[in-house]
């Protein structure tokens, strides 16, 4: 009997162990798309409040893209491919500091929403995009529904999105780009959840091995994710509900 309360101890320390684990890994996750979404915004005001800085990458007028502009545009698409292919052979920091020079490009990438829009338009709808942002993946975190089915369909969204996005460039019509904007935030709620659930399912599989280095890498990764879906859904909700200048 001494035997099996020993083995029963055992195992309650370990899983309580895991469980304090997952909540510093998720604190960490929130922490660093937290400094990530600081150091967007930081760049994306500097740059959009200066004109002269602005005028670099785009028209003061028209807000068209220069060249250079279209780089900074597309930019951030590319460091997502290359950070994929390129995080098992970083190390834990490296990525991190990939991570937020990732940041800093996508504050370059959308500077020029605080000339289209009003600075309280940009304010109230980061703000609703928090409290929706932080309920959806709350949700994800507590559900005892395993949704890990819906990561195909919700990438497949994704990709759709991108590639009308593109066509749209393009076309410039008013409606494929309402349509874009009222899916793409449904996709990105959706992600907002699956990503969450993952983030915490992929830990509680690997935390078994201990293996730090690895946990560190993929709690990024898991920033990223995040960093993503928030970022989307609030550049579809200021399209769709922003008050323009």
């Amino acid at each position: 009997m001494a035997d099996v309360n020993t083995i029963r101890t055992a195992a309650g320390s370990r899983a309580a162990q895991i469980d304090e684990g997952l909540r510093a890994h998720m604190n960490k996750v929130y922490a660093t798309m937290s400094v990530g979404m600081l150091l967007t915004f930081a760049v994306a005001w500097a740059v959009g409040t200066a004109p002269q800085l602005m005028a670099v990458f785009r028209d003061p007028v028209t807000l068209s893209p220069n060249i250079l502009g279209w780089i900074v545009m597309f930019a951030p698409l590319a460091m997502v491919f290359a950070f994929g292919a390129a995080i098992n052979k970083l190390s834990a920091a490296g990525a991190q500091l990939f991570f937020y020079a990732f940041a800093g490009v996508m504050g370059l990438s959308i500077s020029w929403i605080f000339v289209a829009f009003t600075g309280m338009s940009i304010a109230q709808i980061f703000l609703i995009t928090s409290i929706a942002f932080a309920g959806l993946s709350l949700w994800g975190y507590t559900t005892k529904k395993d949704i890990s089915g819906w990561g195909s369909f919700l990438i497949m969204g994704v990709i759709g999105l991108v590639v009308a996005s593109i066509v749209n460039i393009f076309l410039g019509s008013p409606a494929i780009m309402f349509a874009i904007s009222a899916l793409g935030v449904l996709i990105f709620a959706g992600l907002t959840a699956y990503d969450t659930q993952n983030i915490k399912n992929t830990y509680l599989a690997h935390a078994h091995h201990g293996d730090q280095e690895w946990m560190q890498k993929s709690g990024i990764m898991g920033a990223l994710s995040l960093y993503l879906n928030f970022i989307n859904m609030f550049m579809m909700l200021l399209s769709l509900f922003g008050n323009r200048e």
